[in-house]
């Protein structure tokens, strides 16, 4: 890797170099994070502070009713945690008999939130600070109002659109009848008063106090099965991490119910190609990397569910050398092709990373799924839910079909890469689907091709989408775009901010000499910063 003073890329940012890094898409949140490093704390606890005040500052993308997972160098060992909720007990195939497709809104696309048993159990853990003391920025700013910025702005904007007669999303986000423009303050004292609680006891009064009563209370109301027990029995899985090497390097990522089981059988089928003989930007390079994410994608969605019910394809087939050899043989080098599922045996998302000086590196994700997830906002409280039940199947022959006590394919993924002599690595790149895509290309951009991480983040992105459609970035070259549309690739164009369609990129690379370099990304007004 080179750390450059200038890149070809339009952003121009340096990366941050530091001892001590918080880097996630929120100013005021990455600063909460670097705070309590100054105080003490450690990469732990700035993560933990940093997600915290993402809830308050960024509610189009997560907020207390959010999903989580991590995954954690402590300075000897990795470790991976998953936060993601269940579905209700109630919910079975029947009761969704009436629908062509999961519902993307509304109570029957909430299941069990899980973020605030991640920030426990994280801190109980690995935390140095008391929980209690990590609050303090975000309610602050929940009792005093913050400052919203442009790109969050015209998120709320759209959302508002559509979401302003969901229960209690009115009430909770559109103060006087509407979003907050870019430049105005949003006061939450409601959203103050929740976090004070789950500060206070630690979580119980979410789960099993106060906050959950609330959450069951409205969801009877209107008719949903989310209940006082499905709340109550909640619990996180320390599950460790999948990973694939490439050469020297291994990637690691939560084993399913998440997509990241897709960047490591992307990975792995470009080891079997070309890929290291090429340039970064080489519109080759592009289109090996499209063809092996299509291949990995198609079996992911066939394949991958809550790991309980993976009884036929299991993580460890789908990583099977031999079948991604024979998968990277499908790939042909001058034609763009709409791949099925391979046969592997016979028959609106906030990322944070955070790093200090004793070596700890923490890579966390948190989302509502859709931007403010279900639309449903509990009064009083501040409290969106998310809609990850969105992310179940109807069809029954599917291992992700819905069904109770069950946890949906997920799309948040943090990622984490290690090296021969230990952590290289710890990153993540938001927007559903293009996430496992984001990973692999942040991967090769840094490690393969050596680009430093401010300039991996600013380099143009693509995103494949269905069958042969492939969205790039405006800001690609003409050239590029030339060449991957004669090979057949159906070329849609997107603006660079497309915070989502693209993501936001949040890195932190490991120097040699144990210091970071940490990269940001200006399409979601991110900020690394550090000391």
């Amino acid at each position: 890797m080179k750390l450059r003073a200038n890149h070809p890329y339009p952003s121009r940012r340096s990366a941050v170099l530091a001892e001590n890094v918080v880097t996630t898409s929120h100013p005021l949140a990455a600063q909460a994070g670097l705070l309590m490093l100054g105080r003490g704390g450690n990469a732990v606890d700035a993560a933990i502070a940093t997600a915290i005040t993402l809830t308050l500052v960024e509610p189009t993308g997560n907020g207390i009713g959010s999903d989580a997972f991590a995954i954690l160098w402590d300075g000897q060992k990795l470790h991976g945690l998953n936060a993601s909720g269940r579905s209700p007990a109630g919910w079975n195939q029947e009761r969704f008999a009436k629908y062509d497709e999961m519902p993307f809104r509304g109570w029957e696309s909430v299941t069990v939130p899980g973020a605030v048993s991640a920030w426990v159990a994280l801190s109980e853990r690995f935390g140095k600070l008391p929980f209690a003391d990590l609050f303090g920025p975000a309610i602050g700013y929940a009792s005093e109002g913050f400052i919203v910025t442009p790109v969050i702005a015209e998120l709320w904007c759209r959302a508002a659109e559509d979401l302003g007669d969901h229960p209690g999303f009115a009430e909770t986000f559109l103060p006087n009848g509407k979003a907050p423009k870019a430049g105005e303050r949003f006061v939450n004292k409601p959203l103050a008063k929740t976090l004070q609680l789950i500060a206070q006891t630690k979580g119980e009064a979410f789960y099993k106090g106060t906050l959950a009563d609330a959450i069951c209370d409205f969801a009877l109301e209107h008719g949903a099965a989310l209940s006082r027990d499905d709340m109550a029995a909640h619990k996180v899985d320390w599950c460790g991490t999948l990973s694939k090497k490439f050469d020297d390097l291994e990637l690691h990522e939560i084993p399913p119910n998440g997509q990241g089981i897709a960047a490591l059988m992307a990975l792995g089928i470009l080891s079997h190609t070309r890929i290291r003989d090429l340039e970064s930007d080489d519109p080759l390079a592009i289109h090996l990397q499209v063809e092996a994410i299509k291949l990995a994608l198609v079996d992911a969605e066939n394949y991958v569910a809550d790991d309980k019910y993976m009884t036929g394809v299991t993580s460890e087939i789908l990583l099977d050398e031999t079948y991604l050899a024979s998968r990277a043989a499908l790939i042909d080098e001058t034609c763009a092709q709409d791949f099925k599922a391979g046969a592997p045996i016979n028959g609106g998302t906030v990322y944070l990373t955070a790093a200090d000086a004793s070596g700890m590196m923490v890579s966390f994700i948190q989302s509502n799924y859709a931007g403010f997830g279900s639309g449903i906002a509990i009064p009083g409280t501040g409290i969106a839910m998310q809609n990850r039940g969105a992310g179940f199947s109807l069809d029954p022959a599917s291992p992700n079909v819905v069904g109770p006590n069950k946890r949906p394919f997920h799309t948040i993924i943090p990622g984490f890469l290690m090296g021969p002599d230990g952590p290289l690595m710890s990153f993540g790149v938001m927007g559903g689907p293009m996430q496992a895509q984001g990973h692999v290309q942040m991967v090769l951009r840094t490690q393969v091709w050596g680009q430093d991480p401010q300039m991996a983040v600013d380099a143009p992105r693509w995103r494949f989408v269905e069958g042969l459609k492939l969205a790039c970035e405006d800001v690609m070259p003409a050239e590029t775009l030339k060449y991957l549309a004669q090979i057949g690739h159906l070329i849609e164009l997107e603006l660079p901010d497309n915070a989502f369609g693209f993501g936001g990129a949040q890195l932190i690379c490991r120097l040699p000499g144990g210091a970071y370099a940490s990269g940001s990304d200006p399409r979601k007004d991110g900020l690394a910063a550090g000391f």
